[in-house]
């Protein structure tokens, strides 16, 4: 990668469409934003690029999605396998085959989408279910390690709960903050980023309030209904995208 003004203007766009999506939806869909950074950067740079800058995005979240909107319950039960999904991530990041992992989380996410139109695409509302959230956080922390996709698990989960539009953004953005922060040391240690990744994390730093302020404005302007239903469409989005990388990489 070379910092040249195209790279940095790229890098802030991607960085702030990002810290949109935090701010709207409380986290999940940072995958949106990548494609842009992929213009200017391979994706192994920009793992790098986004891994500190992520906990930066969370901090900086959590001035609006405060503890009274998680759901304690539900993390209580998810955060034990996002971690242990994080660090299998990470010991078998080299092995892996990242094309398969995407086009695997792309078609399951597709058919729970297709799911819920099928049910008339209205908010339903599920019991509970503890090998359900485990599942959901181990899947999240693989994916999330190893591509940059653990919105999807968390998503196909936490929405059919029934959870409140506050509820549901406030607890996946502690979720993610938990994992962004644990998978941190791991993505530097696997990426050691040059001198020149480190001055545009600097200069991306500055889309940070800005973009997560305009994505809180967002949700309050929607309502449960809209909210969810953008959660489900972007859920299609994310797919589309891991189905894009895993196809075309096997094609390449």
């Amino acid at each position: 990668m070379h910092l040249t003004v195209a790279t940095i203007l790229v890098a802030f766009a991607g960085v702030f469409l990002i810290c949109f999506m935090k701010g709207a939806f409380g986290g999940g869909f940072s995958i949106v934003g990548i494609p842009l950074l992929s213009i200017v950067m391979d994706p192994v740079t920009a793992g790098g690029l986004l891994a500190p800058l992520f906990i930066a995005m969370d901090l900086f979240a959590l001035r609006y999605w405060k503890p009274s909107t998680w759901s304690k319950p539900d993390l209580v039960l998810l955060l034990p396998g996002l971690a242990i999904g994080i660090g299998f991530g990470y010991l078998l990041f080299g092995f892996l085959d990242h094309r398969a992992i995407s086009i695997v989380m792309a078609t399951i996410t597709l058919i729970f989408v297709g799911l819920w139109l099928g049910a008339g695409a209205e908010p339903t509302t599920r019991p509970r279910s503890t090998p359900q959230a485990i599942a959901a956080g181990l899947a999240s922390g693989v994916t999330t390690m190893v591509a940059h996709s653990g919105g999807p698990p968390l998503a196909m989960y936490l929405l059919p709960l029934g959870l409140s539009k506050e509820i549901y953004a406030g607890t996946t953005s502690l979720f993610f903050t938990v994992g962004n922060a644990t998978k941190a040391l791991p993505w530097l240690l696997l990426v050691k980023p040059t001198a020149d990744v480190w001055t545009l994390m600097a200069l991306c730093l500055l889309a940070i309030p800005a973009g997560v302020w305009l994505g809180w404005r967002l949700h309050g302007a929607l309502d449960q209904r809209q909210i969810f239903r953008a959660c489900y469409g972007l859920l299609v989005v994310t797919a589309m995208k891991l189905l894009w990388d895993g196809v075309s990489g096997y094609l390449a």
